[in-house]
């Protein structure tokens, strides 16, 4: 079916299923709520017409700046009702963040979500040139600044007349401009996608083509709205017809998904990492038989993905051993997803392959994919009946992708946004004939997946999906007089983490000052006063940073980096790889990997 736009997708959408759910959210007592498609329909329609009383229209930025909540989406879609540009902030940023993207689009009006969101936005109101207006969506927040106004009383507003929405509409195009979405740059500033109502209807209609999604589905609204990946597919969940269950906690996931009962969820590898965490942890305490029959199951999981995933018929010997390994231990693993869960697409970052077939020998199908903001999420991902567990799956339909210089990834098709936001020397570089240069190293197996096998671009991506530029925090941080040498790490890691070489002679000052007796450099930097006025000078520094992009963890080293190590070159510049492979085990170290002994599963 040909759509017009997003909103009149969701418009006939809603006229077939009516009162059906479309949304479901927990209440503020912890109740399940919803909102049928004629709700939801008429929730946006409304705002839409606010919006144009107010004198919003065709080509306007505007803010969302909130954690996942319906109002999110409902939001989302008045804008684009209107041809208007939807602009989303991470409900984590950080005020300096917003301001560049206020600053850099003009924006006049931010929804704004609690009072997280809501302290930011009133500096941004006094320290930016444009901002006007917040609509803060929670309602039970005390508004004295009058150019803060609360959602319910925003969208009980005078309504422009529906004729003039009507023409708004009529005029909509697929080649309107839908969003932009801001991602880091290499040096730290953010660069703005500018997606189309088309890319996101193409992205939706080969979706449709790869993935087994029925009205019957509902999906869990896990991670932010306001990155492409949980973005893309809510609207996708609305394009098949299925519920949008929306988590606005999402440290709340594991609590949430028994009472919730999802089919579908996305999420990042990071996800995957602390539910083994957990799931390891229980298992040492087991008893040998009982950790003896897990270990069975699992291997009978095992057996029948290998199968599976290659599309070949199950053996009966197996299959019935599968069934009593699914009765025995895999339906009760399945219960931490909620039990009804059948599909999990997930993408971000690196997922390891042993936890990849893990989850997927509980009879949980992980589609694992590759994409970016660039190209409207997916690039490539699992087919549901043939895969390999090595690769990224197989290219979507419609898509081209080749390989150039130094293996680098490129993707050309419908999906490939137009270019960075006032920045056509960041566009240039970055499109190339319709090609997306994806600044990753890639591959192809013998069956023509994907395989992503690294970043040329020197852009750390955290495992549950950030964006951090690590020469940002580094220039951060060699501000500091007792820092002669910073590298951070984090790349498809939990959190950042930093080796620090200091200067020795103002450390050594700091000892004779404080009294401290050390028998050396590597003595003296592992004092407990020194450690901890090392963590107040990084925790001044980094205060205006979001919280991802700030070090947990760090190490103090008595030996520079050098020419002659092989950690710097000959321009004094850190060998990042170097530097990581060489210290591989202190890097580790930080991250306080889950220890284990005797087996492992």
């Amino acid at each position: 079916m040909e759509y017009k736009s997003i909103p009149d997708m969701i418009r006939q959408q809603a006229s077939r299923y009516q009162n059906r759910d479309a949304m479901r959210y927990f209440n503020t007592a912890g109740a399940i709520e919803s909102k049928s498609w004629n709700k939801m329909t008429e929730e946006f329609t409304r705002l839409s017409q606010v919006l144009l009383e107010q004198g919003f229209s065709v080509s306007d930025n505007i803010g969302i700046f909130s954690q996942n909540r319906p109002e999110w989406t409902i939001t989302d879609l008045a804008i684009l009702n209107i041809r208007a540009v939807v602009v989303p902030f991470f409900a984590t940023a950080s005020r300096e963040q917003c301001k560049y993207i206020i600053d850099e689009t003009g924006m006049q009006m931010l929804f704004a979500g609690d009072q997280q969101q809501l302290d930011i936005a009133l500096w941004l109101l006094d320290n930016t040139a444009t901002l006007k207006t917040v609509i803060v969506y929670n309602d039970t927040l005390t508004l004295a600044d009058p150019r803060c106004i609360s959602y319910s009383k925003y969208t009980s507003g005078k309504m422009c007349a529906p004729a003039l929405l009507d023409a708004q509409q009529q005029q909509a195009t697929v080649a309107d401009l839908a969003t932009i979405i801001y991602t880091s740059g290499t040096t730290g500033e953010p660069k703005g996608v500018m997606l189309s109502h088309d890319n996101f209807l193409y992205s939706f209609s080969i979706h449709d083509e790869r993935l087994d999604l029925t009205d019957k589905d509902v999906s869990m609204t896990f991670l932010p709205l306001s990155h492409i990946f949980e973005r893309t597919w809510t609207l996708l969940i609305f394009y098949n017809g299925c519920t949008n269950f929306y988590l606005q906690n999402p440290k709340e996931v594991i609590q949430s998904l028994p009472k919730a009962q999802p089919t579908l969820m996305c999420t990042v590898p990071r996800f995957f990492e602390k539910t083994y965490d957990g799931i390891q942890d229980e298992y040492h305490r087991w008893s040998a038989t009982k950790r003896t029959i897990f270990r069975w199951a699992i291997a009978k999981g095992n057996q029948r993905i290998d199968y599976k995933k290659n599309n070949k018929p199950l053996p009966f010997i197996i299959n019935l051993q599968y069934k009593i390994a699914d009765r025995l231990v895999l339906k009760k693993l399945r219960q931490i997803f909620g039990g009804n869960m059948r599909s999990m697409p997930c993408s971000g970052a690196s997922l390891p392959i042993h936890l990849l077939r893990f989850f997927s020998a509980t009879g949980v199908f992980i589609n694992y994919g590759y994409g970016a903001t660039e190209t409207t999420a997916s690039v490539s991902c699992f087919k549901t009946d043939r895969y390999e567990f090595e690769s990224c799956g197989s290219i979507m339909p419609g898509i081209e992708v080749k390989l150039g210089a130094e293996d680098e990834i490129m993707v050309r098709g419908r999906t490939v946004f137009s270019g960075y936001y006032k920045k056509p020397d960041a566009t240039a570089e970055s499109l190339t004939d319709g090609w997306y240069h994806t600044g990753d190293e890639g591959a192809f197996t013998a069956n023509g997946n994907l395989v992503m096998r690294d970043r040329l671009k020197d852009l750390m991506k955290t495992s549950i999906g950030k964006y951090v530029s690590p020469q940002k925090i580094e220039t951060l941080l060699n501000q500091e007089p007792l820092f002669e040498q910073v590298v951070v790490f984090g790349d498809n890691r939990k959190y950042i983490t930093a080796l620090i070489i200091p200067v020795m002679e103002r450390m050594v000052a700091l000892a004779q000052k404080w009294e401290i007796k050390f028998s050396d450099h590597k003595n003296l930097l592992q004092h407990e006063k020194i450690r901890a006025h090392v963590l107040q000078r990084i925790e001044t520094l980094q205060s205006e940073l979001a919280n991802y992009e700030k070090i947990r963890e760090f190490t103090l080293l008595s030996e520079p980096f050098s020419i002659e190590s092989n950690t710097l070159t000959s321009t004094l510049k850190t060998r990042r790889r170097a530097i990581e492979m060489q210290y591989a085990t202190i890097i580790a170290g930080m991250y306080h990997p889950h220890q284990t002994t005797g087996e492992l599963i």
